[in-house]
């Protein structure tokens, strides 16, 4: 970081013409559509569309799995790859995704292979290996700043190429613009009114990794972004149900549950100290990391019927990390203001007014299969009520995690969260995870609380 008063020095043309190419080391670029300096930078830019194969995986036999999470791992990995390879204009467009797709039929064949060994050969995955370009628009011109006095020319490169990767200002809305949109099921007589709430904290020990325990186990940066950790003390890629629930936890309560979520970035030019590591800088995170003003995390009850206790290591993802390329189906982002939450956006960034805060609230699946902790896709097994609040035949209603965050941002001031890279820092991407290690008797006081209408902490 530069000092205060440090002149900085001026990038050169072959910087600058770097730049252009969106160089992103060690991670991923995104390419404009021409030239990257100052006034230009609303041009588009391309990313890399891949199907998601994991989204089509639901059911994936025990003896096949761990194989099955780590080719699923390579095929995030393939895209950095290539990524690179772009950047460093080893490849072009048609040669890359030519090269991009070869990888990507061998990796998913080697995933059909081992399940078809267990017994159990997936549908046509195969037909998944082709990606394609997607463009979008580029970041503004604001986004671009770097701190060159101490990173050098080089560091600058990533830096600003990082930065240029997104978010633009389209991401961005003035919540005073949104009409309210909330909606709330009515309650049925029988509802479950109550609450119970596990204190945890702000991540004060600072607990961040670029892992997913639950999307890749065993692999170290599965998720290509930085997560903010609060409860369990040790979560990590290779935490297993023994580990989880031998460790300590930040929560008050005993609840050794692990929440997490992507860390948000001020765009400030600014270099955190993630800035060359996996995760952050190497795969285009880059900024201040926002520590949260408040972390709530709030368990409640169904509004038309009483809620059973969720399993012991149950898994839970809300949102999508790759839903600017996958689409919305499974995107559940909502960005709000303090003051302003009647008003919920998906896919923008809320511009707040002065004194009030951004707010990202993840409402969690509430109801489940009434058996799996877990499903091959991390989604089947679990499902949201509908506009009334009913779960859907077979699934049962269990205490509904809410999770709300709150960040002081100035107004005006360019943020983002996290994000896999060629995802390109995208609103709709947000998402949050939750693995349940309450003990069987905290789980059972949750659940009573909620049923008998009880706020309990």
């Amino acid at each position: 970081m530069s000092k205060k008063g440090h002149k900085r020095p001026r990038l050169s043309n072959k910087v600058l013409g770097v730049i252009s190419a969106l160089v992103l080391g060690g991670g991923g670029v995104a390419v404009v559509a021409g030239n990257a300096s100052a006034g230009q930078n609303d041009r588009a830019i391309q990313t890399i569309d891949c199907p998601d194969v994991g989204e089509k995986l639901t059911a994936v036999p025990d003896q096949a799995k761990p194989e099955v999470d780590a080719n699923l791992a390579k095929l995030d990995d393939q895209v950095a790859d290539a990524y690179k390879k772009l950047a460093a204009g080893q490849a072009k467009g048609n040669a890359l995704l030519g090269d991009l797709k070869q990888k990507r039929d061998q990796t998913i064949k080697g995933m059909s292979d081992a399940m078809g060994r267990a017994g159990q050969a997936p549908a046509d995955i195969k037909s998944l290996s082709a990606c394609t370009m997607k463009d979008a628009p580029a970041a503004d011109a604001a986004d671009a700043k770097v701190d060159a006095a101490s990173k050098g020319e080089q560091g600058a490169v990533a830096q600003a190429a990082a930065q240029k990767g997104g978010p633009s200002k389209n991401d961005f809305v003035n919540i005073t613009k949104i009409k309210p949109n909330v909606r709330n099921p009515q309650q049925a007589g029988n509802a479950s009114k109550g609450s119970f709430t596990s204190q945890c904290g702000r991540n004060e020990n600072g607990h961040f990794n670029p892992d997913n325990v639950i999307v890749a186990p065993g692999v170290s940066n599965g998720a290509h972004h930085m997560h903010d950790y609060v409860g369990n003390l040790t979560a990590d890629a290779f935490s297993t149900n023994d580990s989880l629930a031998a460790s300590g936890t930040t929560c008050g309560n005993g609840d050794q549950s692990t929440y997490y979520w992507p860390v948000l970035r001020l765009r400030d030019g600014k270099v955190e100290k993630d800035a060359k590591a996996p995760g952050g800088g190497q795969d285009g995170n880059v900024g201040t990391i926002l520590k949260p003003k408040q972390v709530s995390l709030t368990f409640k009850g169904s509004p038309v019927g009483k809620v059973t206790a969720m399993p012991r290591f149950m898994r839970v993802i809300t949102g999508d990390a790759k839903a600017f390329t996958n689409g919305n189906a499974n995107a559940n982002a909502s960005w709000s203001c303090t003051g302003f939450e009647n008003r919920q956006l998906k896919d923008k960034y809320p511009v707040c007014p002065k004194g009030s805060d951004v707010v990202r609230t993840f409402n969690f699946q509430s109801c489940f299969d009434g058996k799996n902790v877990d499903s091959a896709n991390h989604r089947t097994h679990v499902a949201f009520a509908d506009k009334n609040g009913k779960c859907p035949n077979g699934f049962k209603a269990m205490p509904q995690l809410v999770m709300r965050l709150t960040y002081g941002v100035a107004p005006g001031a360019r943020f983002a969260v996290d994000s896999f890279p060629e995802q390109l820092h995208k609103p709709v991407t947000d998402h949050g995870d939750f693995i349940n290690v309450m003990s069987n008797g905290l789980m059972n006081k949750a659940v009573n609380c909620i049923n008998n209408g009880q706020n309990c902490r």
